[in-house]
């Protein structure tokens, strides 16, 4: 059978690609909510070219809520056995550096394909949108059924499974490509915070940093006055380590831009943060005094340039299955009297949500600003020895030929909140796929082999 499988795949790679090359070229960021579109128009136009797709290829769909989409493949009326949870909805390209293509273009060079989605998570979804289609095509049996679900929202909190959620329930089995290889049953707990501060005057004019939420910033600038060139230069020469900074004259102002690397969140070490290093560089300059310069020195102390552990926040800690906890200051903004930050948590199983947002507070606190709110989930955790877990791995060790385990990561993938929920792929290894970052990819020859993988463990655990 895995021979039969395997060639279906290979001869049907078009129609995996055109699939995926249709859905990146919708931009389904989130955006304003409609009547019918609670997370934007964008990511609904993406659900109803997948149902649209799936209605194709004669498999039972729903649009629930105006927010998920399902494809069963039963061969009965029961409730499906197995589910695949994929999302549709993308981080934003807008303001990112270093694009090579169009974002929203997929491309396909030296058999690699890039384009915003093509790992995260447009084309896992298109791979198991294949596998499906393979069982029904080559007619293996299927004693349970499976179903292919995709929602709208998980970049940004997963609002749309609390929806579904809410009226309607998943299989006993789930798995999401959403992640890596091998498969994760362990995912960190999760905070996303808010910050604000208020002062009156100071040097800086405007400071901005940082579009997404769960991503290491790559770029930050500030104008400021009061400063002349000499200082600046004098500032960046000890601070400009891993980073680049620019600076121009604007009317006796200057202009300061940094440029960093960015990285996702759950692995903020593999990135520079533009954000703290634009505020190491403003807190070695002789600032006005006041409120201002005491944020921007405060926040400097709490979240120094590349430390990633939460070390000067009082956060830092480690456990044996989970790892270290890691900390991303990942928005900053300063305008008009009024500042305003976002940080990004992800701690391992020995501390909990409390004692994070606890310490959080009463660092920010100490800077002079106010913690406003937060967003946040304790670790996931599924157990390892579990059948599901068991069939997943065979069909992994069968399929890739290497010995498959069990991983905790501390990105938060779509069945964070799922009981019995496991992440299974699309990543392998170390490589660094742009997830969240400019030119995202994947190439031809993984996307076949996830489909080959994830039409196996249909087989596996509904035949």
């Amino acid at each position: 059978m895995h021979d039969k499988i395997r060639n279906y795949i290979s001869s049907n790679k078009d129609k995996l690609l055109s699939v995926l090359s249709e859905l990146v070229s919708i931009p389904s960021v989130k955006g304003e909510a409609e009547p019918g579109a609670p997370f934007g128009k964008m990511p609904r136009a993406a659900l109803d070219r997948m149902i649209m797709f799936c209605k194709e290829e004669g498999f039972r769909t729903e649009l629930c809520y105006d927010v998920v989409g399902t494809a069963d493949l039963c061969p009965d009326d029961s409730f499906p056995a197995l589910g695949i949870l994929c999302h549709l909805d993308v981080v934003p390209a807008a303001g990112q550096k270093g694009w090579n293509t169009d974002p929203f273009t997929m491309v396909e060079k030296d058999g690699i394909l890039y384009g915003r989605g093509v790992i995260d998570d447009k084309g896992p979804l298109a791979a198991s949108f294949l596998a499906m289609k393979c069982i029904k095509d080559l007619g293996i049996p299927l004693k349970k059924g499976v179903r292919l679900i995709f929602g709208t929202d998980e970049e940004n909190g997963s609002g749309d499974l609390d929806i579904y959620l809410a009226k309607d329930r998943l299989p006993e089995n789930v798995f999401t490509p959403d992640a890596s290889f091998p498969i994760i049953n362990i995912e960190k707990g999760m905070m996303r915070s808010r910050f604000s501060g208020k002062y009156d005057g100071g040097s800086i004019i405007y400071f901005h940093g940082g579009n997404i939420p769960n991503a290491v910033p790559d770029s930050a600038e500030c104008i400021i006055s009061g400063i002349s060139a000499e200082q600046i230069a004098d500032a960046v020469s000890g601070t400009a380590e891993n980073v680049t900074f620019t600076f121009e004259d604007q009317n006796g102002n200057y202009l300061i831009k940094c440029t960093g690397h960015s990285a996702h969140a759950s692995t903020p070490e593999s990135g520079h943060n533009a954000v703290t290093a634009l505020i190491k560089l403003l807190a070695a300059l002789p600032l006005e005094d006041g409120a201002q310069k005491d944020i921007i020195s405060g926040l400097s102390e709490i979240m120094p340039f590349d430390e990633n552990d939460g070390e000067h926040m009082g956060l830092k800690c480690t456990d044996e299955r989970s790892g270290a906890l890691t900390l991303v200051f990942s928005i900053f903004n300063m305008e008009n009297g009024s500042c305003e930050g976002c940080i990004d948590v992800r701690f391992p199983t020995c501390t909990t949500l409390k004692k994070v947002e606890d310490a959080e507070r009463a660092a920010l606190e100490k800077a002079g600003c106010t913690f406003d709110s937060f967003l946040g989930d304790e670790p996931h955790i599924t157990d390892e020895h579990s059948d599901f877990i068991r069939k997943l791995l065979s069909v992994y060790e069968r399929c890739e030929g290497e010995k498959g385990k069990c991983i905790a990561i501390g990105g938060g993938t779509y069945v964070h909140n799922i009981k019995g929920g496991v992440a299974f792929g699309a990543e392998r290894g170390d490589t660094d796929y742009h997830m969240h970052g400019a030119n995202e990819f994947i190439t031809v020859e993984e996307l076949l082999k996830d489909a080959v993988i994830y039409a196996e463990a249909i087989a596996e655990i509904c035949g």
